[in-house]
């Protein structure tokens, strides 16, 4: 039997200062990410998102696009092998100050677009990279491609 985890959460961003930002964690691995959590019980997709964006960063926000979805399989000692779906969304920064979820998280932190690509892109998860991108497109923030990149 196959085992399914939903988890859902968010490119979140706010104007500060009249520059848009966009916030990255640092997991507890030390790898750059975006806050995510599991479904519970009797909650929306959309709602996970908000309450582990909440949770884990201290920002309290309101989605105003899907992202994606990224699914991939892992193995679980207890489950054995896990179906895993992640839900992202774009999400408005409303109101909080940054509070890092210490038993989640190593950090969390503002950077201006193009700093949180190159975060991304070079100490973040790969499958992470087509969310950010996808965030940035429809924030209207055109990234460097890999190409340009190269000098």
């Amino acid at each position: 039997m196959t085992y399914t985890q939903i988890s859902a959460g968010g490119v979140v961003y706010r104007h500060h200062e009249g520059a848009l930002q966009i916030q990255l964690i640092l997991d507890r691995y030390g790898k750059t990410s975006l806050p995510k959590g599991k479904m519970e019980a009797g909650e929306t997709v959309e709602q996970t998102a908000l309450r582990e964006i909440c949770e884990e960063t201290g920002i309290v926000g309101s989605i105003t696009s899907p992202v994606d979805i990224i699914a991939y399989k892992y193995h679980h000692p207890e489950f054995g092998q896990v179906d895993k779906e992640v839900h992202y969304y774009l999400v408005k920064a409303e109101k909080g100050n940054l509070k890092p979820q210490i038993e989640e998280i190593n950090g969390v932190d503002w950077f201006e677009p193009l700093a949180a690509w190159r975060k991304q892109r070079s100490n973040g998860y790969n499958n992470n990279d087509i969310i950010l991108r996808k965030a940035l497109t429809l924030l209207e923030v055109s990234i460097p491609t890999d190409e340009d990149m190269k000098f």
